[in-house]
Order: C-alpha cells, then structure tokens, then sequence
C-alpha cells in the first residue's frame, strides 16, 4: 500500500501541476464567458486608421503627369506626337515612337526614318520640316512636333517594393524614403523629389501588396510543439475568419480554451480576450468573435488532458526503454543457462544409436 502510495502522490502532482501551466487561461470547467464591452466584433466592425506603409509592402506607383524640364533631349522609347498641316498625300497626325536606334518612322510616303535621338524638341520639328522640304518636295511644310510620353513615366510606373531601409528605387531618379508614411504623404514625397527632374509633376499612389501588418493563430500541440501561422491584415478579419483560413481547429484543440492576446506597449498588461468558440459556431453567437488589429495572437490551446498525457508519456519513456532493456538481457542470461544446464546434462544423449 505504501508503494502504490508513493507512485500515485507523484503523479497527482505531476498532472495538476501541468494543468496549472497550461495557459493564460484556467483549464477548469467551462463557464459563460463575459466579452468585454465596447470592442469592434462581426456585427459592429471599425475602420482601421489610415495604413501606413512599412517593409515589405508593395505600392502601385503612376506618373500621372511626367513632362521632363525644359530643354528635353529625345531618348529610345520616347514617344512624339507628330501633326502635319496640309499633307500632299497620306495623313500624318499621331503618335510616334523613337526606335531603339535614335530614328523616328514617318511613313514610305514621308521618306521613312529619321534620326532625332539627343535633339530637342524645336530641333527635332526644324529637322522633320527641313527633312519633308528636300526628301519628300514638300513646299514650307508646317509641323507639330510635342512629346507625348517620355521615358520618366516609364522609369516610375509600376510596383515598388518597400526596401528594408524603408525606400522605394526610382530608377535614374533615385530612391524616397516612405517607411511610416501614410499614402498621402507618400504621393506629397514622390512629387517633391521628382520636383527636382519633372515638370510639376503629379503621381497616384495605392498599396498593392499588404504585407507588412499581420495576426497571428498559433494552434497548441499538446506539448509537442506549437504551430504558429501568420496571416495579412486586410481590415476585416474576425476569429471565425483565422480559424478558417487554416481549415479549422487542429484535432487535439481544446474548444473551451480560445482567446485573442491583444498586445500592449512595454511596461503594461496584454489584452486577453476570452472567445466563446461554440457559441460563435453552434449559436451563430458574435459577441466574441472579434474583429481581428494588427498584432493580434489568436491562440487556441489543446485538450489539458493531452498535455498530460504526453508529458507522462516522455517521463515513463526513458523508464520503460530501460527495463525493456533489463528484461530482454534477463531473459537472454536466463536462456543461455537454460541451454547451458542442458547440454551439460546429456540431455542431447537421447538422439544418439
């Protein structure tokens, strides 16, 4: 009686002892939870304040004005509206592009290529007009010749990737620092450092990849490990949204042991938010199922009954290796006596003629 005694005293304290460290919440019954009031939920969602862009987010940059500062040389790839008035023969009135070799195409009927690249703008019209006056015959002709899309827009439209010194690369226009800034402030930015290239120049800016502000759902293992999975912010995430966004609860997840930890500046106490899961799934219930801020850890504690059991089972592990061990060279001693005794016997003396 004494030995049962001494084993199960050490096991009662073995198990309530992991009960009580099993989490920031009790591991007791289960008992009406009380939400807190006046917290965003499913039902009374808030907007979240204006995003301010941190690495590594992605923003959607366009030039919606990027005319060059006078005087503006032609580059490859630009692009030229031509207009002439009175055309002798087929109309000549668009867009054209400056080749990769420096030439403008006018046409067979205007005398083909012409090489503009590195010229101005009033250049390059007295060279067209100078070019259709002796090429083509035609008498003082009269050309338009403005820069429909330059190379800067093509330099700044596109995704930009949020640098980990909190910069976007502009190309030959250098890098802005956006880091903490909302999008207004960002568009305020870009236009007046390219103030300094462009033309009063006018930018959108939108963010298109959110990847900077997350939650977090880490699922219990029982003692074995945690599994913790970050998802992005998009503004309307709820618990019953993050639970299902990893195909529900593991299967050792304690359905009474769910809550959302909200965290705090340095120096004060966390946010524990208690979340009443059956309520939320069987009775369609949204006081608890809150609306989901950047930083928050949904954490979904496991059955206290498994922890138990798989601490119990890595202490008596090493105590059953080693008598499985003892037994097996017990029983290996004892037949090899067995054969011993045996053979010393004669008892093998009854196969013989």
């Amino acid at each position: 009686m004494n030995a049962i005694r001494k084993t199960v005293r050490p096991t009662v304290i073995l198990v309530a002892a992991v009960l009580a460290g099993s989490g920031c919440l009790s591991a007791g019954p289960r008992t009406p939870i009380t939400p807190p009031p006046d917290l965003p939920r499913e039902l009374v969602k808030v907007s979240l304040p204006d995003y301010r862009v941190e690495p590594p987010d992605v923003l959607l940059i366009e030039a919606v004005r990027a005319i060059p500062k006078p005087p503006y040389r032609a580059e490859p790839l630009d692009v030229l509206f031509v207009s002439l008035a009175d055309p002798a023969g087929d109309p000549l009135s668009g867009p054209v592009s400056v080749e990769s070799d420096g030439t403008v195409n006018l046409g067979a009927s205007y005398g083909g290529s012409v090489k503009v690249v590195g010229l101005t703008i009033p250049e390059i019209r007295a060279l067209l007009e100078d070019h259709l006056e002796k090429v083509v015959k035609l008498k003082a002709p009269r050309l338009t010749v403005t820069l429909a899309q330059g190379r800067a827009a093509q330099r700044i439209n596109g995704p930009h990737l949020v640098r980990q010194d909190g910069t976007v690369s502009l190309g030959t226009y250098g890098s802005v620092r956006v880091s903490g800034l909302t999008l207004a402030e960002i568009r305020q930015a870009l236009e007046s450092h390219l103030s300094a290239y462009l033309e009063k120049p006018e930018i959108s800016v939108d963010v298109q990849g959110y990847n900077s502000k997350l939650f977090y759902v880490i699922q219990d293992g029982g003692g074995v490990g945690q599994t913790v999975t970050r998802l992005p912010v998009t503004g309307n995430e709820t618990v019953l949204d993050a639970i299902s966004q990893l195909n529900g609860l593991s299967p050792v997840a304690s359905q009474d042991r769910i809550w959302v930890s909200r965290p705090a500046p340095v120096g004060a106490s966390p946010q524990i938010l208690p979340v009443d899961w059956r309520a939320i799934t069987e009775c369609g219930d949204t006081s608890t199922n809150y609306q989901l801020m950047p930083g928050d850890r949904v954490f979904v504690a496991a059955y206290p009954m498994v922890r138990v059991d798989t601490t119990m089972a890595r202490l008596f592990a090493p105590i059953e290796r080693v008598l499985g061990i003892t037994s097996l060279g017990t029983g290996t001693a004892k037949q090899i006596r067995f054969f011993n005794s045996f053979n010393g016997s004669g008892g093998g003396g009854g196969f013989g003629p």
